[in-house]
């Protein structure tokens, strides 16, 4: 059956959109587009559905991603992703838990679409250049420009990457209670001389709107949002993009999240979400794929997979 094909790709489906967009949100509406599409097809015609689903959320990601840059442009404050809940062992997979994490997923913000979907599918999920050639409309040797392009402005802004591990939340959990303390030099011992900060509140809830640089500000900005908790407040252990992760929860309801980038023991990024519109939907914990045959690739970083399977009906051959 024609859902039952969908269902069982919707992970390696949803990471592929989520990495294109950027948001959840709009990765489901593309999954739901993808799906009416796949859905009026006869399966007959499909010779291998998993090639051909991808090929459908790719174009379908490739033009919400054209509609929607101009949106982002004019966002109030840093821009992240929408965050999503990703279970602990995601983090086994090296490729995919950096892919996902919001310093890589803030890189990939700076391509244009075309790049960004090239990267991605190559990359990251080891299609062949000619298989993406016929997803996104353009001819083999230009994919190939595209990529090597895309991949020279990934690397020289590529963030160091750590995944989330036994080690790099206790981390996490000794800068709680550094802050919650008010510790200052516990705390100041826990971040990198060159620590970022980058908090998004689009306008609907109170947050930095520019990025906090150096240690001693960065101190000074998990003090004062420290100080800023109630009686009510409490946290939560989590882990979002493949990064260890807390959740502020007041009175119930998802307040805040706050994410960590972590190098040899030292906070490099804190990524805090307060956008009541991105943190609606993350208590869901996202099963994420790069696809079975991906998984032995992690040496090369950029796996090649020239004999996938090809994404095309046979009325099209």
């Amino acid at each position: 059956m024609a859902e039952d094909a969908f269902t069982a790709h919707r992970p390696l489906l949803f990471t592929i959109a989520y990495e294109m967009l950027g948001s959840a949100d709009d990765a489901e509406d593309v999954l739901q587009e993808s799906y009416l599409r796949w859905s009026a097809v006869d399966p007959a015609d499909v010779e291998h559905p998993r090639a051909y689903l991808v090929r459908v959320v790719t174009r379908q990601a490739l033009n919400h991603l054209r509609s929607v840059r101009a949106r982002r442009e004019d966002y109030v404050g840093p821009w992240l992703p929408e965050p999503i809940r990703t279970a602990p062992e995601v983090s086994d997979d090296a490729i995919l838990a950096e892919s996902v994490s919001m310093a890589m997923m803030l890189v990939l913000e700076t391509l244009n679409p075309t790049e960004r979907a090239v990267f991605v599918l190559h990359d990251v999920f080891g299609y062949p250049h000619g298989e993406i050639a016929a997803s996104i409309g353009k001819s083999e040797v230009t994919v190939r420009q595209i990529a090597h392009r895309a991949r020279r402005h990934v690397h020289a802004r590529r963030r160091r990457f750590e995944p989330g591990s036994a080690t790099t939340r206790d981390v996490v959990r000794r800068f709680l209670l550094a802050t919650a303390g008010g510790e200052v030099q516990p705390l100041m011992d826990l971040l990198a001389p060159d620590v970022v900060v980058l908090s998004d509140g689009g306008g609907k809830a109170v947050a930095a709107r520019r990025p906090i640089t150096g240690r001693e500000d960065a101190a000074r900005f998990a003090l004062g949002v420290a100080r800023a908790g109630t009686d009510t407040t409490r946290f939560e252990h989590a882990t979002y993009n493949g990064m260890p992760a807390a959740r502020f929860v007041v009175d119930g309801a998802l307040d805040w999240l706050l994410a960590f980038e972590i190098h040899d023991g030292r906070i490099t990024g804190l990524y805090g979400m307060r956008n009541p519109d991105k943190l609606h939907r993350a208590g869901t914990v996202r099963a994420l794929d790069r696809g079975e045959r991906n998984r032995p690739a992690d040496a090369a970083r950029a796996p090649r997979r020239e004999d996938a399977e090809r994404g095309t009906r046979r009325d099209e051959r």
